[in-house]
């Protein structure tokens, strides 16, 4: 095989099942050889942001590699916002950018996409990925691409693979995936001997969790180790969505104020908050109504766990999780908890619009039809996703990029084969809703939820006097037909609820349903959320 064969293959053993890209100059011989060898599905898209977010989506939802493959230059510095956004959230991409070869490298002349030298690029991503390589020798290659490929897993956080183009036709031996190292099992026994102590010991356990548990498809374990613990189950906004399909005591997500106060409550009166793979971040912890104090919790998160003021380093979440599990062979009684409620029943009148009618109106729908899997973007769109329905949810709720929902909606139903729900706002849609027009060339056809108010709305929560935050209408719906979807725009809540449920019955291609917001209306979670935001920036 060649060193691009060799790749795409370690690529596909490794667990990546698509590849979304762009092709450009630099890239054209290894876009080549993936077309023709077939080793892995190749899904273009019109611009590298998207390339970006589409493969973490299909990472983060398939708890895989996704793959990103673009030119040097002018493709990958394209890319370097969704790839941070990625390793900000722990989403395992791997980034491949075709490079020049050796001799335009020492031809003594810039080269066109170069910026200060040729090695800009590498260096700028060697602070938003975990581990890198440039492959210029085939005969470290294999060892290289294991490296690098195990450090994405092992980390869940995106790698960089650069593979100038006069390599990738050389001849190479295929790659031999590197070994887990053990854990320090007498670390691990004391570890889960403290950390269950401690839960025993406390007269309200509560267990979060966040991110990594989907990234390590630990979700079923953990549902397991809370019925066994006893203890209730929350997750964080960062992982929302999680648990959905288990049948773990979840109550529902933890929002500090913008939240339902018995989860509230729940949380911040624990004195044993054990947090599994949950990053410490303002939006997850920055809202509290009162300040959870860390050093009493229980930390589980980038292979270390704390507890108060002292770490156990080199401890996986997963083999955390089976040492709790070894530890508790029966049941405990059934926890006594509220399953979230969500709210029902959309009012099919003349009234306008508001993000909460978008929340009933899609609950509404999944009652009927069945569980969608859900792409949202930042904003109003994602808050409003907290009052539908628990079902699997890619957003960038940390890192909180706008124009991630449409091309993570489209990762979405490429990594899953199933029709997505993409909840969007009109700024983020200028940016990569374009990006729908790809659709019908791959098969796709998500329905697309528009929130529509002429406004970047949750800027202006929190800059009213700035006219800046008003946007044009830009009339998105008419542009459908032209992308090779169906559009339609409406305005009163009897609209949206036929709307959707001409848009499920409707498959082949994608439905862009454009839903007018009046200015200022938010949904109530938004609501809360920002005014505790001010609240808590004025102490």
């Amino acid at each position: 095989m060649n060193l691009s064969q060799v790749l795409l293959t370690a690529l596909r053993d490794h667990g990546a099942r698509e590849i979304f890209g762009i092709p450009g100059d630099f890239a054209l011989p290894f876009f080549k050889v993936i077309e023709e060898s077939a080793i892995l599905p190749l899904h273009t898209l019109s611009h590298e942001p998207a390339v970006g977010f589409a493969a973490d989506a299909a990472a983060r939802f398939r708890s895989a590699l996704g793959v990103a493959v673009v030119t040097y230059g002018a493709g990958a510095l394209n890319m370097v916002n969704p790839i941070a956004g990625a390793f900000a959230e722990k989403s395992p991409v791997v980034v491949i950018s075709g490079a020049p070869g050796a001799g335009e490298s020492r031809s003594g002349l810039l080269l066109h996409h170069q910026a200060k030298t040729l090695d800009s690029q590498f260096a700028i991503y060697r602070e938003i990925t975990c581990d890198q390589a440039r492959l210029t020798d085939a005969r470290s290659a294999p060892a290289e691409i294991a490296r690098v490929l195990a450090s994405c897993l092992r980390e869940s956080r995106p790698v960089y693979i650069e593979l100038p183009r006069d390599m990738v036709n050389v001849p190479c031996e295929a790659v031999v995936a590197q070994r887990s190292a053990p854990t320090d099992h007498e670390a691990l026994e004391a570890c889960a001997d403290e950390v269950l102590a401690r839960i025993r010991g406390a007269s309200e356990p509560v267990l979060m969790v966040g991110v990594e548990v989907r990234r390590f498809g630990l979700e079923a374990r953990i549902a397991e180790l809370a019925k066994r613990l006893g203890t209730p189950v929350v997750t964080s906004l960062l992982g929302r969505g999680l648990m959905s399909g288990t049948d773990a005591p979840l109550v529902g997500t933890y929002l500090g104020v913008a939240g339902r106060p018995e989860v509230t409550d729940l949380v911040e009166r624990s004195d044993a908050l054990l947090l599994l793979g949950v990053i410490i971040s303002d939006t997850n912890f920055g809202v509290s109504s009162q300040q959870i104090d860390l050093r009493k919790t229980i930390q589980a998160l980038d292979q270390r766990v704390t507890l108060g003021h002292h770490t156990y380093p080199d401890i996986p979440l997963e083999a955390l999780v089976d040492a709790l599990l070894a530890r508790l062979h029966d049941t405990a009684p059934a926890v006594q908890f509220e399953r979230p409620h969500y709210a029902r029943g959309l009012q099919a009148d003349e009234q306008p619009i508001t993000p909460n009618d978008i929340a009933l109106a899609i609950n509404d729908l999944m009652d009927t039809h069945g569980r969608m899997p859900i792409a949202a973007d930042m904003g109003d769109c994602l808050f409003t996703a907290m009052d539908i329905e628990q079902t699997e949810l890619v957003a960038p709720g940390y890192y909180a990029t706008m124009g991630f929902g449409v091309p993570a909606g489209l990762g979405l139903q490429a990594a899953s084969g199933r029709r997505p729900l993409i909840l969007v706002g009109d700024g983020a849609f200028q940016m990569t809703g374009w990006e729908l027009g790809n659709c019908r060339r791959n098969g796709w056809d998500p329905i697309v939820i528009l929130f529509n108010n002429a406004s970047w709305e949750m800027l202006r929560t929190f800059q009213p006097e700035s006219a800046f935050n008003n946007l044009d209408d830009w009339g998105f719906a008419t542009m459908a037909q032209g992308m090779g979807g169906e559009g339609v725009r409406v305005r009163t809540r009897a609209e949206l609820k036929n709307a959707l449920e001409t848009a499920v019955a409707t498959r082949g291609h994608f439905q862009l349903i454009e839903a007018m917001i009046p200015r200022g209306v938010l949904s109530d979670t938004l609501s809360r959320f920002v005014a505790g935001v001010k609240r808590l920036s004025q102490k």
